[in-house]
């Protein structure tokens, strides 16, 4: 699977309060003193015309954050993305937003092998907000619930899925990532998939939070909330270690 590589990967647990955690974003993505960062936002249609309002939302709160120029990339649902729309010539930064996760990552099932060497070939930094943060991941948590007929999490946080699913992502951050952590109460639903996938690592990411993944593998968290580690403990017990990091505070990511 891909290293992460090239420039930073920006992960939003999602929110609408606080622009400001997509700055750094648009900051990597600014190519010269100056310039206006062409930013390709790719939403999943989830039908009669929703991508365009989502589009609006997100075209909103990035220029709210600073000078940019956000371009829709919309697919239809059971649709695929064009890679070249998404990290093609003349886009400086790609955001994939939010919707439901699992129908992010059917949309880019066939370029999770090829889009992270474009973009680190390419030098266009990518930011995830909600779902486009899971899918970020080498090992993806799409969503579920439950882990064996037991819930885990609430079940309107589930995107549509009964048991916990981990499927391939991107690759472009080495540890598995959920999301509204604190506002969905998903911790639980990280650690379960920890623990039954053997993962080794996972992230979960409040609302209004950045979680900044340098290539040198160090992750930096700001804005209004946390990020919580959860590794394993070590022993075969099934047990985890979780630390929460607040804004400042940073982290190793191996």
């Amino acid at each position: 699977m891909n290293e992460p590589s090239g420039p930073s990967t920006f992960l939003v647990g999602g929110g609408w309060s606080d622009p400001a955690v997509h700055e750094p974003f648009l900051r990597a993505a600014t190519r010269a003193p100056g310039s206006v960062p062409r930013i390709a936002c790719v939403v999943v249609d989830e039908g009669e015309g929703d991508g365009e309002r989502q589009f609006a939302r997100y075209d909103e709160v990035l220029r709210s954050a600073g000078d940019c120029a956000p371009v829709p990339v919309l697919v239809p649902a059971g649709g695929r993305v064009d890679v070249e729309a998404a990290a093609g010539a003349g886009v400086d930064g790609l955001l994939v937003c939010g919707g439901l996760t699992p129908a992010y990552q059917d949309a880019f099932a066939d370029c999770l092998d090829r889009l992270p060497g474009l973009l680190a070939a390419r030098g266009v930094p990518y930011a995830g907000f909600s779902a486009g943060a899971a899918l970020a991941a080498r090992s993806a948590v799409v969503g579920g619930w439950r882990l064996d007929g037991v819930a885990v999490c609430p079940e309107d946080t589930g995107e549509d899925l009964d048991e916990i699913a981990v499927r391939d992502g991107l690759g472009l951050v080495p540890f598995a990532v959920d999301v509204h952590a604190a506002q969905w109460g998903t911790l639980p639903r990280l650690i379960a998939a920890v623990t039954r996938y053997r993962l080794p690592h996972g992230v979960a990411v409040d609302e209004d939070t950045l979680v900044e993944v340098a290539a040198d593998g160090r992750a930096r968290v700001s804005g209004a909330g946390r990020a919580h580690s959860v590794r394993p403990a070590g022993g075969g017990d099934g047990g985890v270690v979780v630390r929460s990091y607040g804004a400042g505070e940073s982290f190793l990511t191996g």
